[in-house]
């Protein structure tokens, strides 16, 4: 038996030892909703036990790994990043997007599919899952597109990617035609599959690129109207309530979504939603003039951010996704008009949001964790669940870690955050996938 102070030596030690047997002792871990002081006995990938005071033989092999308190929690499951590969490799590739991802404790991420080639067909998906296969860190799910090309005028070839997709997305563009939304919400339903939105009426946008707010009116710049989202949404409630669809809405970001989610589900349409860290931290009042500080949908006012937070509170918001979204520092380096849309964020969202929704009191930590992991799973397929006779896809957290958000730590490709500067508690320690360690410090 080996025994190794996670605290003083892990780091050190840990290359090397993927495919061992671990016991990992004295942790506070996620299980059944609840955290609790447990041991957990790791083999051939497997979680072999959970409990009190669990013990190995001393000639078994085992590496005994002190946590000295620290938090495991199930893995983290992003239902929404862009890895940027193929097409855009020089903004992100699937090996640096899964290695930030492993990074900030994620296990499991959904590949958005604005991708060149789009990923329309079982021919140009397959370019993408080859390099997913050859290149993934942790589990890769890739998204096929809704219509071909994400164009909006002809479905894609659903039946042919649907045993290989996790759902079905023309994140990036909203799909403007309602006959086109209605076929493709009949389609996905025949083949038991969700479709993901990302809703936005082209013609409401106007030239837009920021939130049409007060900050857009005091500094001259373009606004995006909440209508725009909403407005779509209210469409996509009614088709999914016609279809039968199960229907999942991307990055809700206004008050009117929330309220129309909510009543939505009370009518038992099968839909559900999620929103980002930066939507329920900042709001336009925290605008600079600056390209990390613009993405879409934009960060919108002080109302739309407390209808956030209050529908993640009562279930309204059923998951927290990063939008991970990295691009060129060029392409960020262009203020507020004229830099591309999109931050990065797979590597800050827990510590931001356990520092500004858990240490302030608006959620417990296990809600938090639920957001991140239980409820995601739940919706897309995808189980991370801490449970003996399970993989072992799990992260180590140490939450007393107080450190301040440098972009130049990362390991994603991108640097563009709004959270740059933030003081922020709560550091990866590992993340296991299988029983292999992805990521150590």
């Amino acid at each position: 038996m080996y025994v190794f102070c996670f605290k003083f030596g892990y780091s050190k030690i840990a290359k090397g030892l993927s495919g061992m047997k671990y016991l990992l002792k004295n942790a506070k871990v996620f299980q059944n909703s609840q955290i609790s002081e447990k041991d957990l006995l790791i083999c051939d990938g497997k979680i072999v036990s959970v409990g009190t005071r669990v013990s190995v033989s001393q000639d078994n092999g085992t590496h005994v790994i002190d946590m000295n308190n620290y938090f495991i929690f199930p893995g983290f499951i992003d239902v929404h990043v862009h890895l940027r590969e193929p097409g855009f490799s020089y903004k992100e590739t699937i090996k640096t997007g899964s290695m930030a991802a492993a990074h900030g404790g994620y296990t499991d991420v959904c590949a958005m599919p604005n991708l060149k080639p789009v990923p329309d067909s079982a021919e140009h998906l397959k370019e993408e899952l080859d390099i997913i296969k050859r290149d993934a860190v942790i589990n890769v799910h890739a998204y096929g597109s809704v219509t071909v090309n994400e164009d909006g005028e002809e479905l894609s070839d659903m039946e042919g990617m649907a045993k290989d997709v996790i759902a079905f997305s023309d994140d990036g563009r909203g799909v403007q035609s309602d006959d086109m939304m209605r076929t493709a919400m009949k389609t996905a339903k025949s083949l038991g599959k969700i479709i993901a939105a990302h809703c936005e009426v082209n013609e409401l946008l106007k030239g837009g690129y920021i939130h049409d707010g007060e900050y857009a009116k005091a500094h001259g710049h373009r606004g995006i109207c909440s209508e725009s989202e909403w407005g779509q949404i209210k469409r996509d409630i009614a088709l999914a309530k016609e279809t039968g669809c199960s229907y999942h809405v991307c990055h809700v970001s206004t008050k009117e979504s929330v309220e129309l989610i909510r009543q939505a589900k009370k009518d038992g349409v099968d839909i559900t939603c999620e929103t980002g860290p930066h939507y329920l931290v900042f709001s336009d009042s925290d605008l600079i003039e600056n390209g990390r500080f613009k993405m879409n949908p934009p960060l919108r006012g002080e109302d739309d951010k407390k209808a956030l937070i209050e529908g993640i509170k009562d279930g309204t918001v059923d998951m927290i996704a990063t939008d991970h979204a990295p691009h060129s520092a060029e392409e960020k380096s262009r203020g507020l008009e004229k830099s591309l849309m999109g931050v990065v964020g797979l590597e800050t969202a827990f510590p931001v949001l356990y520092t500004k929704l858990v240490k302030t009191g608006v959620l417990t930590l296990e809600e938090l964790v639920k957001l991140m992991s239980e409820k995601p799973g739940k919706r897309f397929g995808i189980d991370t669940e801490i449970r003996e006779g399970a993989d072992a896809n799990l992260s180590v957290w140490n939450l007393d870690k107080e450190y301040t958000v440098d972009p130049e730590t990362f390991l994603t490709m991108g640097r563009a955050t709004p959270f740059e500067g933030m003081t922020v508690c709560g550091e990866c320690l590992m993340t296991m996938l299988k029983g292999e360690i992805k990521w150590k410090q």
